[in-house]
């Protein structure tokens, strides 16, 4: 895995023309049987593991922490492969217990695993007989460790899905390299690598293991049509039932794309998608990695994913002794204790039909006539009242999750309020159970000022449209902060829909970073413009607020308020707010 971050602007792209938006052109074969995605569809929640020889290193080489990821550090570091062999043969998880790690996953909600088979360093971590280069026959464990995991997993009810770096190999002469080989002994024919190395052991990990749920490719370096292809057609005449991500290259869309430590601002339209995030901010074990993400973003990520209609799979790096370290082990605790409770509202759900919610976010179930709206609510209304904006559905009852406790509604002129507990059952996410006759329909209803008539525009509360064709704008979530990255396209934009009251002017003040100078954006609302020229902040997640020039007339309506690039000289933006500040009413 490589980590997507929009302070690497040029990895993010890079890696992207290695991904299925690079050949959006192509699809799979018409004869790809979709219901293959029944049991995707009703999970929604699965573990990553990444696990293997780098945990050896654990991020240090000859007493010097290497930049980057920790599964990384035999390129990152440049380690020659017989030195990264030496790291191999100290590999022994001793204390790895397959039933303790589908246990946790499984308590924590989780409904499959995919495991790292093998990674770019080319380790296999089951009993191969196409290269030396394994547990069993380098390590000094010598066990197979995918057997007792696949046996748990079945034993306990849970899919197991394998990775496979078929491109990346930087063991094997022949493996691709992302950014070049280092070491001459890597050098050879790629079309031998992939006959004698990744067929053979596509064949191993798809036979002997019994059913494998999940395929996940990655990082396809010089995988041509005709190479994928082959590989694909091995792959279907082994495992016919298997999901396939997008990673596979040569124009094959797979079943699945995979958004990378992000979740899509609006999902994915039309596509089956499962965002893949670490707790941390590597992949793999990494000793010195402490940028923990809390409990409450995890769960709060796994409810966004789920309200816009994809999976989350959520990535897990042992030590290299086998066992998870201690935070991961807290954090899955914490995201069970959730899941005990609110699970129904995460399983089998679809998109939620709100765009966006003030207080949080929902997902739906529609059966026959009626609809299950779980309203999920983060920020807890102390007044006793929750606004649903925009609902026009009846609705037949609404209760607290956790208890059953039935709740009042009233019906308003744009949706309804419903009277709730002053104090929330569930500080992280109380979901409330609201069931409405008839496929939903909402109205989008626009942003309201606060009392003092000023407007905070939320980063997640946003509207982006992304017409250009390098990346897309998106909403992350860094710190417990959200805030609008990877806008890395000029031609793409956001907006809010406000509605005033009272006309009245406005200073634009927006709340954001950047490493460029240079750039103008335009801001405004209905052919109003103010523009700002911006300057570096000196990193991405750095916020300074800036002042549009001059001021905005807004009468009173609804307006779509709205940034833009000028797009001449543009430089990548985030930004974490804007604030509208009103400086006096106008009669």
């Amino acid at each position: 895995m490589r980590l997507f971050a929009f302070t690497k602007v040029l990895t993010f792209l890079f890696a992207l023309l290695f991904t299925s938006t690079a050949f959006a052109q192509l699809s799979m074969p018409a004869e790809r049987d979709a219901s293959r995605l029944n049991w995707w569809n009703e999970a929604r929640f699965g573990m990553f593991i990444h696990f293997g020889v780098y945990a050896v290193p654990a991020g240090v080489h000859n007493g010097k922490e290497v930049s980057g990821l920790g599964e990384w550090i035999m390129q990152d570091g440049k380690i020659p492969r017989a030195d990264y062999y030496k790291y191999a043969q100290q590999f022994n998880p001793t204390q790895f217990n397959a039933q303790q790690w589908v246990s946790m996953a499984k308590a924590a909600g989780m409904k499959y695993i995919v495991v790292t088979a093998k990674h770019h360093d080319g380790f296999a971590l089951f009993d191969t007989k196409a290269s030396d280069y394994s547990i069993l026959k380098t390590a000094p464990y010598g066990k197979d460790l995918i057997k007792p995991l696949a046996e748990e997993c079945r034993k306990q009810g849970i899919k197991l899905g394998l990775y496979y770096s078929q491109a990346n190999d930087w063991f094997h002469p022949g493996g691709a390299a992302s950014f070049g080989h280092w070491d001459k002994t890597q050098e050879g024919d790629m079309d031998e690598y992939l006959k004698n190395i990744v067929e053979p052991q596509l064949r191993e990990i798809l036979t002997n293991y019994g059913d494998i749920a999940e395929l996940w490719w990655d990082t396809p370096i010089n995988m041509t049509k005709e190479r994928a292809e082959k590989l694909y057609n091995l792959v279907e005449t082994l495992q016919p039932g298997i999901i396939m991500n997008d990673r596979l290259g040569g124009g094959y869309k797979g079943d699945l794309t995979t958004p990378e430590q992000y979740v899509p601002a609006t999902g994915i339209a039309g596509s089956s998608w499962e965002t893949c995030m670490t707790m941390n901010d590597t992949w793999g074990f990494k000793s010195t990695d402490h940028n923990w993400k809390s409990t409450e973003q995890l769960i709060h990520t796994l409810i966004e994913v789920s309200s816009k209609g994809g999976n989350f799979l959520l990535n897990v790096g042992p030590e290299a002794s086998g066992v998870f370290p201690a935070p991961i082990i807290e954090r899955l605790n914490g995201i069970a204790d959730w899941m005990k409770t609110n699970s129904e509202s995460i399983y089998g759900t679809t998109a939620s039909p709100f765009k966006k919610l003030p207080w949080g976010r929902s997902t739906k179930k529609v059966e026959g006539g009626i609809t299950t709206l779980y309203l999920h609510v983060f920020n807890w209304p102390a007044n006793g009242v929750l606004a649903i904006p925009g609902l026009k559905n009846n609705i037949v009852a609404a209760t607290l999750l956790a208890n059953g406790s039935k709740l009042k509604y009233t019906k308003m002129a744009s949706g309804y309020q419903l009277t709730v507990p002053t104090k929330a059952l569930d500080p992280i996410a109380t979901v409330i159970k609201v069931v409405v006759k008839g496929f939903p329909e909402v109205e989008d209803a626009p942003m309201l000022a606060t009392a003092n008539g000023d407007f905070l525009l939320e980063a997640g509360m946003v509207d982006a449209h992304n017409n250009g064709k390098d990346g897309e704008i998106n909403v992350e979530d860094k710190n417990n902060q959200k805030n609008i990255g990877y806008w890395t396209d000029a031609t793409d934009w956001v907006s809010w829909k406000v509605k005033v009251n009272q006309t009245a002017t406005y200073k634009v003040n927006i709340n954001l970073g950047t490493v460029g100078n240079g750039a103008v954006i335009k801001t405004g609302v209905n052919g109003k413009e103010l523009t700002v020229s911006l300057k570096s902040t000196g990193d991405y997640h750095n916020y300074e607020l800036v002042t549009a020039d001059g001021t905005l007339f807004l009468e009173k309506g609804v307006h779509e308020f709205f940034i833009k690039s000028e797009r001449k000289g543009w430089q990548p933006i985030n930004i974490r707010s804007v604030e509208l500040k009103k400086v006096s009413n106008n009669k």
